[in-house]
């Protein structure tokens, strides 16, 4: 078993089973109140999170891969939908733990090794602020490179009559 599985497994089977001292206070009224119950917190939240953090990094252009991209450039044009904050990010949450894979597009001239540590960073300290879990690992892919003189696919095209 590789070291990546390893952490992935250990963040998985934290959902499936009760983590020693996950109950305690339960029950008890001379409990703490902040110990009292049970946190849970969706994958969706911790994938929000991961993603508005990732780009917070000047370097980063985009996330996703380029189908992924594409859907999610004709969703922003549907009314209802939303931003695609999450697109480009998969995590799987346990009750203590979380791991994260980002898709990266950089912008052309970026160090990518120094851009992907900078995304590292800032989505590691983001979610273990606002959730109280640890990331075991945060995972890039970087898929693209955002040049200059291209179009980018998220803006809507112009308006050929008025």
């Amino acid at each position: 078993m590789t070291e990546t599985t390893q952490r992935r497994s250990t963040a998985t089977a934290t959902r499936a089973g009760k983590q020693e001292g996950a109950t305690q206070g339960r029950g008890d009224a001379s409990a703490p109140p902040e110990t009292r119950g049970n946190t849970a917190i969706a994958d969706t939240v911790v994938a929000k999170i991961a993603g508005m953090a990732a780009r917070e990094v000047p370097e980063v252009h985009n996330l996703g891969a380029g189908m992924a991209r594409a859907v999610g450039a004709m969703r922003q044009h549907v009314p209802g939908t939303g931003g695609g904050v999450t697109q480009g990010v998969k995590v799987e949450v346990g009750e203590r733990q979380a791991a994260v894979d980002l898709d990266l597009v950089i912008e052309y001239g970026a160090a990518i090794g120094d851009t992907a540590a900078d995304v590292r960073t800032n989505v590691v300290n983001s979610v273990e602020r606002m959730t109280g879990l640890q990331v075991v690992e945060v995972n890039i892919a970087v898929d693209d490179v955002h040049l200059p003189d291209e179009e980018d696919e998220s803006e809507p095209p112009e308006r050929r009559v008025a």
